[in-house]
């Protein structure tokens, strides 16, 4: 089976993007996109994070979440991961339609394909980390699970 890449809103699978506008309900509050919510948890500063949340689009709040000027927390790159999967468990739990798009690739390799990100993505080579891909072939794993009944 060929491998799913994805990686921009507007193309097929775009839906698997951190920046698709499906809001999550987190931590007591609702977030505009799972970008929101991810950039957010890199700080301990509350106003800082209030700001990320209410950032106008993804984009912004990815840029307000790299504003190297504020003070990461100390265990973020502990955490990231764990952080990044409960952002994408949330989006594809709380919207059917996204759990039924997941499910329906079946075993694919899914892959964010692109230049931009080395961890999060294949790096644009195929060498990168892909863990966003990763995350997101185990979430669909624990749906598989849920909508079994085991």
């Amino acid at each position: 089976m060929d491998p799913i890449h994805f990686y921009s809103t507007s193309d097929d699978y775009g839906e698997f993007s951190n920046f698709s506008p499906h809001s999550i309900l987190l931590d007591g509050k609702r977030w505009p996109t799972s970008e929101h919510y991810f950039q957010a948890q890199k700080f301990h500063d509350e106003s800082h994070r209030e700001e990320i949340r209410r950032a106008s689009t993804p984009m912004l709040a990815a840029q307000l979440g790299r504003d190297r000027k504020k003070k990461l927390r100390p265990d973020w790159e502990r955490i990231k991961d764990g952080v990044m999967k409960d952002a994408v468990l949330a989006k594809f739990s709380q919207h059917a339609e996204l759990a039924a798009l997941l499910l329906a690739t079946g075993e694919a390799m899914l892959v964010e394909h692109t230049a931009n990100d080395a961890y999060w993505g294949d790096g644009g080579h195929g060498r990168g980390r892909n863990r966003l891909g990763q995350i997101l072939m185990q979430v669909r794993e624990v749906l598989r699970v849920k909508s079994s009944g085991a």
